[in-house]
C-alpha cells in the first residue's frame, strides 16, 4: 500500500511538473508554387520578406510572395564555397554523398535564420556545416568549432544517417548560434562567435535527450517513434523547438533548452482534408514573431487528404498573451 501511494503521488508530482500544452488556431494556409526541388526545409522572415529553402536545392535560396492564396516562390541563386571538413565519420559522409547523388542536394539544406544585419545562414545535415550568405560580399562557412561534433556524438547526437542537424537559430545581433540535432538522440548545441570565429563557452551541448513517444491520437498509430526536432527558432530571447511528431512548439530557455510550455498544431494539422498518408509529421520549418508562427510543411511530393502535393506553409496566431508571457 505504501509503495502504491509513493507511485501515485511521484506520478502525479511528475505530471503536474510537464508544461501544458495548448491548441494553436491556424489563420490561413499557401501552398508555394515553384520551388524547384519541393521539399521545403527551412523557414525565415528576412528584412521585409518571408524566405524558404530545399533540402534538395544546393544553389538557391527562394523568396515567398503572396498571389491569390498561393505563395510564388522566386530564386535567388548562389554559389557555395568549397565546403569544410565537418569531422563527421567516414561512413556518415559517404552515406549522405550518395543520397545526393541519389535524389539531389548534395547539401542537404535543412534548416534557415537571419540576423538583424540581413546575413542569412543555412544548415547543411550532410555535412553538419553552416553557409552564412551575407548582403554583400562573399559568402562562407562558419568557422565551427573542431570539438561540435565530437561533443554532440559523445552526448549521444549525430549517430545516425540522416538524422543529423535539422534546424538552425541565429539572435538578432549574428552572436549566438543554436542547432538542433533531429533524433536519436534529438538535442541542442550552441555557439558564440568570437571575431570570425565560434567557439564552444562551456561546452558545446545544451541538450540531448532519447526517448520514444506515440504520434497524435489522430494518426491512428500505436507505434512509438523516436521523439524528434524538426526546427528551431529565436524569439525574444527564447529558443522554440518545432517537434514533429507531437505536432507542437516548445519554448525553451536558450541556457539549458529547459523546456517552458509547449503549444500543438494537431488539431489544425491533422484534419482530413490536411492528413498525409504517414505515421509521422511533415512539418520542417519554422519561424516564430510577435503575432504568430510560420509553419513549412516538407510533404517530400506526398499527396494530402485533399490532394495537394505541393509544399504548404500555415500561419499560425499567437498564443493569448504572446509566446515569452503565456502562463
Amino acid at each position: 500500500m505504501r509503495r502504491l501511494l509513493f507511485a501515485c503521488v511521484f506520478l502525479s508530482a511528475s505530471a503536474a511538473a510537464e508544461p501544458p500544452v495548448e491548441p494553436l488556431k491556424l489563420l490561413t494556409e499557401h501552398p508555394v508554387e515553384g520551388m524547384r526541388g519541393g521539399n521545403l526545409s527551412g523557414l525565415a522572415w528576412c528584412g521585409d520578406g518571408l524566405w524558404a529553402v530545399s533540402d534538395r536545392d544546393d544553389d538557391r535560396l527562394y523568396r515567398l510572395t503572396p498571389a491569390q492564396g498561393e505563395l510564388h516562390a522566386e530564386a535567388e541563386t548562389f554559389v557555395a564555397p568549397e565546403r569544410p571538413d565537418s569531422g563527421l565519420p567516414w561512413g556518415l559522409r559517404m552515406r549522405s554523398w550518395v543520397m545526393g547523388k541519389v535524389r539531389g542536394g548534395d547539401m542537404d539544406f535543412e534548416g534557415l535564420s537571419c540576423d538583424a544585419m540581413g546575413n542569412r545562414y543555412l544548415v547543411s545535415e550532410a555535412h553538419a556545416g553552416v553557409l552564412q550568405i551575407p548582403p554583400a560580399g562573399e559568402l562562407q562557412w562558419l568557422g565551427l568549432p573542431e570539438s561540435l561534433v565530437r561533443q554532440a556524438r559523445a552526448s549521444g547526437m549525430l549517430l545516425h544517417f540522416n538524422a543529423l542537424f535539422e534546424g538552425i537559430a541565429v539572435d538578432p545581433a549574428g552572436e549566438r548560434l543554436w542547432l538542433a540535432a533531429e533524433r536519436e538522440r534529438r538535442g541542442l548545441v550552441v555557439m558564440h562567435r568570437q571575431r570570425s570565429l565560434w567557439k564552444c563557452t562551456g561546452g558545446c551541448v545544451l541538450l540531448s535527450e532519447g526517448g520514444m513517444e506515440l504520434p497524435p491520437a489522430p494518426l491512428e498509430s500505436n507505434e512509438p517513434l523516436p521523439r524528434d526536432f524538426s526546427g528551431l527558432a529565436f524569439f525574444n530571447e527564447k529558443l522554440f523547438t518545432l517537434e514533429r511528431l507531437a505536432h507542437r512548439i516548445c519554448r525553451r530557455k536558450p541556457s539549458n533548452g529547459e523546456v517552458e510550455r509547449c503549444w500543438s498544431f494537431a488539431d489544425e494539422a491533422l484534419t482530413p482534408e490536411r492528413r498525409y498518408d504517414q505515421p509521422y509529421g511533415m512539418a520542417e520549418a519554422l519561424w516564430i514573431d510577435e503575432e504568430g508562427a510560420w509553419i513549412g510543411v516538407d510533404n517530400g511530393g506526398h499527396a494530402r487528404g485533399d490532394g495537394e502535393s505541393r509544399p504548404i506553409v500555415w500561419r499560425f496566431a499567437a498564443p493569448k498573451g504572446g509566446w515569452g508571457n503565456a502562463r
